[in-house]
């Protein structure tokens, strides 16, 4: 099959934008101009790839085209820097998931540092980021998943070390007889989203089953910070972000010294490799500076 790449370029403007207005503004086209390119695409390829709303939304097909698109974007933009003279596409941003406890941590420095890219980035639980590359939303992604998917490179970055933490106030109401079962069945705890095991993961290993953990569901890491501090609830998180309070004594660990980490890998769709070579080693690098080693 051999795609209208102009019609790709306008299925991806309308995705970014969200709208088929926006996209011709983008493109600097007419409306109808980009409402044909759609048509077309769409009669080529034999399905609908635009959720028509506010805003558009890819379909499953739309979503591997528009990933397509995108790779062959990162392929020329290879080309050109080999060719020198010529800088990449300011307006196909790169799309890529990140999980909240790296972009609150170490992750944001690296993709400052690797120039010429805007990044479209989705905020996701490390556990789960793997299927958007394999759904084809995202060309790559911070991962927990230690084996390469299919048509990816696999890079290790390190383990995220997190400490299980709440107020002194909070552990003497819910924690006076220690940190046990019962216990932990009745105190409530922060948890990012219905994603996110790492309180449940945690509570059971400590408890010896499985249990219903009383949750609070706030999906940012700062404001889970804040709601700890505040005595809403226990949590886990990155360490980086809360010794500063173990230290003060505003927060305590539950268990002293019972820590974990959590793995993380950098996986890259292989098409795309070549042109994110600079950002694979910038996060690279600074995975370096704040995680412990892989």
């Amino acid at each position: 099959m051999i795609l209208d790449y102009d019609a790709l370029k306008a299925l991806a403007a309308i995705l970014n934008t969200g709208s088929f207005a926006g996209a011709a503004r983008q493109l600097g086209l007419t409306q109808p101009a980009i409402t044909q390119r759609i048509k077309q695409l769409e009669d080529r390829v034999g399905t609908i790839l635009i959720r028509r709303g506010r805003p558009c939304m890819a379909t499953e097909a739309g979503a591997r085209l528009l990933r397509h698109a995108e790779e062959v974007g990162l392929m020329e933009k290879t080309l050109v820097q080999d060719l020198a003279g010529f800088g990449p596409d300011p307006d196909r941003p790169l799309r890529i998931a990140v999980n909240a406890d790296s972009l609150a941590t170490w992750a944001l420095p690296a993709l400052a540092a690797a120039t010429g890219f805007l990044f479209d980035i989705t905020v996701d639980d490390q556990d789960h980021s793997a299927d958007l590359i394999r759904a084809g939303e995202v060309t790559a992604a911070i991962t927990s998943h230690g084996r390469a998917i299919s048509g990816c490179d696999l890079h290790p970055l390190g383990a995220l070390p997190y400490a299980v933490t709440c107020t002194p106030d909070f552990a003497a109401r819910w924690f006076d007889h220690g940190v046990t079962a019962d216990a932990l069945a009745r105190a409530p705890c922060l948890t990012f989203n219905r994603k996110d095991r790492l309180q449940r993961d945690w509570a059971a290993a400590i408890g010896g089953t499985r249990l219903s953990v009383p949750t609070h569901y706030l999906p940012t890491t700062q404001g889970i910070t804040e709601a700890i501090c505040l005595g809403l609830g226990w949590g886990a998180n990155p360490v980086a972000l809360f010794q500063p309070y173990l230290d003060s004594g505003t927060l305590v660990e539950l268990i002293p010294r019972k820590r974990f980490s959590t793995p993380l890998f950098w996986q890259v769709s292989r098409q795309a490799t070549p042109a994110l070579r600079d950002l694979t080693r910038a996060l690279k690098r600074q995975a370096a500076t704040q995680l412990t080693p892989p």
